[in-house]
């Protein structure tokens, strides 16, 4: 897994409105590199109007074809569009599944081509060396700032035939974003995914509560199921999902169960329909909240990832078709300040997006940045329904331009987190421990064998007192050897300014910039010896 802030190249595109509706212009936003900052700009042709056209004609469930270009002559409108771009698939000499992959790889090597043109190409170029040279993945974010190229499927865009499309090779972390945003609030510090799943009103018929609650039942396994499995390739222990359940609520109900803050994930499943304030979700019969309201709560929350199994929730809405500026649900809830939101570019089977959910979460669940789980999702879904099939385009990920993509902290620098479950089912349990104020009743449990402390909002412990450093501490477990027996083990590591105070019961000892066993019952203050009182406390457990 890439742990370490990836290079990151943003690229913009938008419409030079004076040059005339066929140009535009497109800019780098960000690079890893200074000369990487360059423009071009570009005509877009009508070829790959025709292929979009073809391409709706093909795979879309929408009831009027979408033109990128407003004001467009009859030229780009079909019928001519599919049988002039390639064999019609009804031509005997050809399958209506070679056609269909020829369709979208032609139209993602065209999109790649408009968009990654001279300078951009060569500032393209550059940042690929620099994520090589340095061992990471190049983050990629796109920015469509006209509305009218957005319901396109960029994710598919490639390089050559035979090349992998930039949403599916791991050596990139690909995204939407948008620059009109506002700021992100600072994110409580999340050991675990905590998800909250809504089932809404579906726009099947006479849908009963037996029904929605068998639903909740697949949802719920879907999220769970994998992180349960074991993989020896681990050398750590995936982060358990705990999954809230909320059955058709009302908008309040909704608020109520947000607002109790143990949420880093929002998850809702049901019918949703765009509309110029980021559309509606149907929460219940004559009960909906907008992507306006919702983005209100979700910011408030402090929620990091939201994801819609809904009918076009990257889509944005359409007047006469014009297509209204930041006007698609996961537009609005980026542009309120919510980290990372993920939607369907287009309506998505339900067993299709089982699959995605599942994979999706297991990558989460390794501690796999949000960009990062979703492309491996993605490939999962290209393996089971192929590349000639759009289910793998539909997801669309769209991130904050200030946000990395963490959303579970990663094990410390230089700390591998042994696995809990071993071949043959026996269990190697990383023994429960836990810091305990004093006085007070108050807990923090050490998830996974780690904890960090300090005053940053990240850490896993934090300590709001001034003589406690930014990152302060961390508390680690390690195994033991005593002769060839093995003895489960807590450390603590200090890396503080005035360093961390350990007592036995009779007399206080500093430890600074050093390393030492934590004995159960010990009591620590972190700093000063006006600090607050923790005593650390281990289960007892059996020599291995």
């Amino acid at each position: 897994m890439f742990r370490e802030q990836s290079p990151c190249l943003s690229l913009a595109v938008d419409r030079l409105l004076a040059a005339g509706k066929e140009n535009y212009a497109i800019w780098v936003l960000h690079a890893p590199l200074p000369g990487g900052y360059v423009h071009h700009d570009s005509i877009w042709p009508a070829r790959m109007t025709q292929q979009w056209l073809a391409w709706q004609e093909m795979f879309s469930l929408q009831e009027h074809l979408h033109i990128p270009l407003v004001g467009s002559s009859e030229e780009y409108i079909a019928p001519k569009i599919a049988s002039e771009l390639f064999n019609s698939p009804t031509d005997p000499d050809i399958s209506a599944g070679n056609y269909s992959g020829r369709l979208m790889q032609n139209l993602g090597i065209d999109l790649w081509n408009w968009l990654l043109q001279g300078s951009i190409r060569n500032s393209w170029s550059q940042s690929r060396g620099i994520a090589i040279g340095q061992n990471k993945p190049l983050r990629f974010r796109l920015d469509i700032r006209d509305p009218h190229l957005i319901p396109l499927p960029w994710e598919i865009i490639q390089p050559a035939p035979g090349k992998q499309s930039i949403s599916l090779n791991r050596q990139f972390l690909f995204s939407r974003t948008t620059s009109d945003v506002d700021p992100l609030t600072p994110q409580r510090s999340h050991d675990r995914l905590n998800i909250l799943l809504v089932l809404g009103e579906s726009d099947v018929e006479n849908h009963q509560s037996l029904q929605l609650q068998e639903e909740a039942r697949s949802l719920s396994e879907a999220i769970e199921k994998r992180t349960e499995e074991v993989n020896y390739q681990r050398s750590f222990s995936p982060v358990p999902p705990r999954v809230d359940v909320l059955l058709q609520p009302t908008p309040a109900e909704l608020v109520t169960a947000l607002e109790k803050g143990i949420y880093n994930v929002f998850f809702y499943a049901g019918h949703g329909v765009t509309a110029p304030d980021g559309g509606s979700l149907f929460l219940r019969p004559n009960a909906t909240i907008n992507g306006t309201e919702l983005a209100q709560v979700l910011v408030r929350t402090q929620i990091v990832l939201a994801v819609f199994n809904a009918c076009w929730g990257a889509q944005p809405e359409s007047i006469a078709g014009r297509t209204i500026p930041r006007s698609s649900l996961a537009e609005v809830l980026i542009h309120h300040g919510v980290p990372a939101v993920l939607g369907m570019r287009d309506a998505i089977a339900d067993r299709e997006a089982l699959s995605f959910i599942q994979v999706f979460t297991e990558a989460l669940s390794d501690r796999m940045s949000i960009d990062r789980a979703v492309a491996i999702a993605r490939q999962h879904l290209l393996t089971l329904y192929k590349f000639n099939q759009p289910t793998w385009t539909l997801p669309i990920l769209y991130m904050h331009p200030e946000f990395e993509g963490e959303l579970i902290k990663p094990l410390g620098e230089g700390i591998t987190e042994l696995p809990t479950v071993l071949p043959g089912g026996k269990k190697n349990l990383v023994p429960k421990a836990s810091l305990h104020s004093r006085p007070g009743d108050r807990v923090w449990d050490i998830q996974g064998g780690l904890m960090r402390v300090g005053r940053r909002p990240d850490n896993d412990l934090v300590i709001q007192e001034r003589w406690v450093s930014q990152n302060h501490a961390e508390i680690f477990y390690r195994e033991t050897f005593l002769g060839t027996k093995s003895a489960p083990s807590y450390f603590l590591r200090d890396f503080s300014r005035y360093g961390t105070l350990l007592s036995d019961g009779e007399n206080w000892q500093k430890v600074h910039h050093q390393e030492v066993l934590l004995e159960p019952g010990v009591k620590l203050k972190f700093g000063s010896s006006q600090g607050q009182v923790l005593e650390f406390k281990i289960e007892s457990s059996p020599l291995s």
